[in-house]
This record gives structure tokens, C-alpha cells and sequence, in this order.
């Protein structure tokens, strides 16, 4: 610990607790960077797997104990500095200033401050016992509330929302999904594709309505619903989709796009000695030839390293597809893709029940999505860094069915 009012001289500060972070300061090190390394981070947790707390975790199948991506041993080498916040950070004289007054003078910053669930804008949405789900102190609230409870409606059908819709009636309650969309992720994946997330909802149980949100919660437990009547529910969950937490580089002056940190392929903001990674990052690919925005767990440890290893002086590159995987229930969806835009969707059905789904832009492929499709998921991905034609991908099926 520092006195307040310290200065502490870093040759690496790291902003924020999530996986870009933790993968930022472990790859300064990996790649010969030299000097003190500081995680600052306003969770109470040390870096731990999130993608749990909608599925295993709040199910109870698994426990805090299974959570901790870092054992003790890599602290000893990294100072973390848990429920604090960097009020101010200085990117010309390379300087932060610590809730607690401590002045941090460093070489490099990496801001990883990832995002926040969206607040859901009607009334009643910020009553205190209406859930959100981002951090684990928020999961720990939400599984107890849901030990309590015989029913829930969940507010959105993002994947976050979809796996826990599913988790909370695995717990045995009845389970109501309220949608904007058709069917979850219909803007993001198509209708077809849409429509076995939903099928797949009702296998489990839970009731979706499609094409309606939800125009104000009464008393924290109940939702009201366009053409339906008022749902009644021990629990709400809002999963309505995030939002970048870039306040502190707004402030910084860094340049901002799409309320991101735009950075180059090496994770390096308009300021070089200040890069970003992860969701609070507006990065441009390498292979895709753009800036682009992303909200993945995998790809918010990719960035992470590429910011680490830059500021230890090594060369990396930001240059594959963006990816991620959801598990909704015991079905696995893989994607990957550039994320921002498509004109056309191929969906390839499989004997056992799997699923290919080709997108492209002006015949190009730009992403693919499986189920019980690795193969395809793999060749996708690798399709799609290098730009590969739709002509492409139907002549390799052609071949394959010879």
C-alpha cells in the first residue's frame, strides 16, 4: 500500500479489472518490458472469468473459487489495487491521480475499462431490486435473489440475457424473455439463424415475446409489457445491451469514435504512450482494413496482449476475425466476424442437427456462425481474414459432398 498523496514512479499502469487488463500486464512481462507494474481496478475481485456468472455460476454449479484467472504467485510480481478509482489521468506528462491522492508517474497506460450494462431508459428501471448482471458482485445479488424467487422476466435478448434466461429456469423458475427483436439477435445473426436461438429458448422452458420492450417496471417486479398484460415476477433482470466506460479518456482527450479510444493495429491511442484495449477500445484490424468495436471476452484478451506487448516495445497486430462463443443451455453458438454489417446469409443445416451460417458483404465472406460445426467454425474464421469469396466457400462444400 502507498500513503495518500505519494507519487509512484510505473513503467506500466493498467486501468480497469477485466480480461484485457489482466492480459495487458501479464504480456508486458512476457515480452521483456522492465519496471513496476500496476492493475488499478474498481472491482473488490481480482481478475475472474465473467462468462460464468450467467451460466455455471449463477446455476450454483460452480463457486467463487472456480473464478480467479491469476494465482497469488502472479501478484507478487504485479501490484493490484482493488475499489480504487483513477480520477484523473494525465496523457502528455504521463501522470494518473489516485482516488486516494496517490500520483502515479508512468511510461506506458493501457486503458481497459471495458463497459457497463446499459440502463434500461423507463420508469422504474433504477429501482434498487430490478438486476443487472456485469460484475461478480452483481451475480452474487442476483443468485441469491433468484434462490428466492419462483419467477423472473429478463429484459432483453442479447446473449447475456439468453444464458441467464436459461440458467434461471434450470433454478425451476418460470421464465419470461421481452425482446425489441423478432428473436434474440435477429439484427446481428438473421432471421434464421434467430429463430433456432429461439426454439431453443422454448426447449428450455422460457416464454419469449418478440418485438416488444418493456415500457416500465412498477414496484421493481413488475414489467409492463405492449399488448400483454402486466408481467408479475419475483425477479427483473435487464440485460439490454452495455455501454463503453470511457469517461476517464474523454477527460484524458484522447481521440474517440463511437464512444471508444480509437486506436491503431498495436492498441496505441491518439497519445502513444497511452493505448486501450478491450470494449473502451475503437480498434483498427490489420486484415479487415478498419477500425472496428467489439464486446468479446476472447477478443478482449487478444487486445489486451497486443497492447502489453507494445508498450513492453515488442511488434504486435491486431488481425484476426473477432470471435466469440455463447452456451445457451447445453447448445454451443460460435461467431466469427468482422461484426459490422452483411447483406446476405447462407444457412447450411447438418445431418446431426448442426447448423453452418455463411454472411457476406458484396459476396465476400465476413462471418460465419455454427452449431455443431468446429470444422467450419475453424475454416470461417480463416475465410474470413483473408476475404474470401462466397464462390469460395460453395465450391468446398461442392467438394465435400463428393
Amino acid at each position: 500500500m502507498t500513503d495518500a498523496n505519494e507519487t509512484v514512479r510505473v513503467a506500466l499502469l493498467v486501468v480497469g479489472g477485466g480480461p484485457a487488463a489482466l492480459s495487458a500486464a501479464r504480456a508486458y512481462g512476457e515480452n521483456g518490458g522492465q519496471g513496476p507494474v500496476w492493475l488499478v481496478s474498481d472491482d473488490d475481485t481480482a481478475p475472474y472469468l465473467r462468462p460464468p456468472l450467467s451460466k455455471e455460476y449463477l446455476r450454483g454449479e460452480s463457486g467463487e473459487d472456480d473464478l480467479p484467472l491469476e494465482s497469488d504467485a502472479f501478484w507478487s510480481d504485479v501490484t493490484l489495487r482493488l475499489r480504487t478509482m483513477v480520477t484523473t489521468l494525465g496523457a502528455d506528462d504521463r501522470s494518473a491521480v489516485l482516488d486516494d491522492g496517490t500520483e502515479i508517474i508512468f511510461d506506458h497506460c493501457v486503458l481497459a475499462t471495458g463497459n457497463s450494462p446499459a440502463p434500461l431508459p423507463v420508469p422504474g428501471a433504477d429501482d434498487p431490486r430490478v438486476r443487472y448482471l456485469r460484475s461478480l458482485a452483481s451475480a452474487r445479488a442476483l443468485r441469491e435473489a433468484a434462490g428466492d424467487a419462483r419467477s423472473a422476466v429478463v429484459v432483453g435478448s442479447g446473449f447475456i440475457g439468453c444464458e441467464a434466461a436459461v440458467s434461471l429456469a434450470r433454478l425451476g423458475l418460470t421464465v419470461t424473455v421481452c425482446s425489441r427483436e423478432p428473436a434474440p439477435q435477429s439484427t446481428r445473426l438473421g432471421d434464421d439463424v434467430a429463430g433456432r436461438l429461439a426454439r431453443w429458448l422454448r426447449e428450455e422452458n422460457v416464454v419469449l415475446f418478440g418485438e416488444t420492450g418493456v415500457t416500465g417496471i412498477e414496484d421493481g417486479r413488475i414489467a409492463h409489457v405492449p399488448g400483454h398484460p402486466p408481467i408479475v415476477a419475483d425477479l427483473v433482470l435487464v440485460a439490454a445491451g452495455v455501454e463503453p466506460n470511457s469517461t476517464l479518456a474523454v477527460a484524458t482527450g484522447l481521440d474517440m469514435e463511437q464512444e471508444r479510444v480509437v486506436v491503431d493495429e498495436g492498441m496505441r491511442s491518439s497519445t502513444p504512450t497511452v493505448l486501450a484495449a478491450g470494449d473502451v477500445a475503437f480498434a483498427r484490424n490489420a486484415a479487415a482494413g478498419r477500425h472496428l468495436p467489439v464486446e468479446h471476452w476472447g477478443e478482449a484478451e487478444a487486445m489486451g496482449a497486443i497492447a502489453g506487448a507494445t508498450a513492453a516495445g515488442a511488434t504486435a497486430s491486431w488481425d484476426s476475425p473477432p470471435g466469440f462463443w455463447t452456451v445457451i443451455g447445453d447448445r454451443v453458438l460460435k461467431y466469427a466476424g468482422w461484426g459490422d454489417g452483411w447483406d446476405d446469409v447462407e444457412l447450411v443445416g447438418h445431418d446431426d442437427g448442426g447448423f453452418t451460417a455463411w454472411y457476406s458483404s458484396d459476396g465476400t465472406i465476413v462471418g460465419v456462425a455454427t452449431h455443431e460445426a468446429d470444422d467450419d467454425y475453424e475454416r470461417g474464421s480463416e475465410l474470413v481474414r483473408t476475404g474470401a469469396s462466397v464462390s469460395e466457400v460453395r465450391r468446398a462444400e461442392q467438394a465435400s459432398q463428393v
